[in-house]
């Protein structure tokens, strides 16, 4: 297995599927192949239940997470994708935002054994109501699909001084009438406007229809 030339020594690579070396030795968080190579072992990162995952594999080019990276998750949901960023950020932080009480229940769960993952019941519209729990922040990741979305991911960035963010924008939860690429251009617009630098805009096709990622960094 050779590391991709964008992950570092983060996320791997062997006959086109992902994988993320196991923080939590021995457990499938929701089904996912385990591997062992020379001892170590590593989660399968299935791009048809991760966009984050899905990003990678259609080419995207800029991935800003490292091994000490401290991450704020909007939408965390039961901790699916989380899980693999609490891979990749061993030495680092995931702070895991989710509103609807079931999932976090089940990210609750996900959370144990993972030191470096702190599930955080909240709304990602009022970073204000959670910023008790999460310290400043390198990276903001977000997939929440409802309206303004670019406008979250940029509160969040001002509210925890990130340099750098990700968007999952799901186009219809913008707009249904619109098409998806004039939604990505508007949210590429909310983002310059607001001071930040658009470093990547990526469609999800064929895993996620009307869906691109949007990578932004400070200017």
């Amino acid at each position: 297995m050779e590391p991709l030339a964008f992950t570092s020594d983060t996320v791997f690579t062997e006959r086109n599927r992902l994988y993320t070396v196991s923080m939590e030795r021995g457990k499938r968080v929701y089904g996912e192949r385990l591997i062992n190579v020379a001892g170590t072992e590593y989660r399968e990162w299935e791009p048809r239940r991760s966009k984050m995952s899905a990003y990678m594999t259609v080419g995207g080019r800029c991935f800003p997470m490292k091994n000490d990276s401290r991450v704020l998750y909007l939408g965390a949901s039961s901790g699916t994708t989380p899980s693999h960023v609490s891979d990749i950020c061993s030495e680092g932080m995931v702070y895991c935002v989710e509103f609807a009480t079931r999932m976090f229940r089940e990210l609750v769960g996900n959370c144990e054994g993972r030191p470096n993952m702190v599930p955080i019941l909240g709304d990602a519209t009022k970073p204000d109501e959670y910023k008790v729990f999460v310290d400043r922040v390198d990276v903001v990741y977000q997939d929440v699909a409802q309206k303004r979305q670019a406008e979250i991911l940029c509160d969040n960035m001002d509210a925890f001084e990130a340099d750098k963010g990700m968007v999952a924008i799901k186009a219809r939860s913008e707009d249904v009438t619109a098409s998806p690429e004039s939604v990505f251009k508007n949210a590429e617009k909310v983002f310059i406007d607001r001071g930040f630098d658009v470093v990547d805009t990526m469609p999800l096709d064929p895993y996620e229809k009307a869906h691109a990622m949007i990578v932004v960094e400070r200017s």
